[in-house]
């Protein structure tokens, strides 16, 4: 009984080394008739940008703040010459 499950395994190991080593043969093929279709490499810089004699543009500061102008508090006044002088104009044709 023992020979029979040994003689089992046996073939099936070698069945399943015959399919792993199809899976893989196939799987080569696959990759070489793919690399075929890879598109040829270009220079995408016109420059190494590793060299350190390489020119490159210029560095400009502007600053962020330059409009800016402080808003202080403003001097007290009479309240009453504030709210008139914002106050809209009556109109003069009624």
């Amino acid at each position: 009984m023992f020979t029979l499950s040994g003689a089992k395994s046996a073939a099936a190991s070698a069945v399943g080394e015959r399919q792993c080593r199809f899976n893989w043969l196939l799987l080569a093929f696959a990759a070489l008739a793919l690399s075929g279709c890879m598109p040829t490499t270009t220079q995408v810089a016109s420059a190494d940008p590793a060299d350190p004699a390489a020119k490159v543009a210029r560095i400009g500061y502007r600053s962020t703040i330059a409009p800016y102008t402080g808003l202080r508090p403003a001097t007290p006044a009479p309240w009453r010459g504030r709210n008139d002088a914002v106050t809209p104009q009556p109109k003069q044709d009624r």
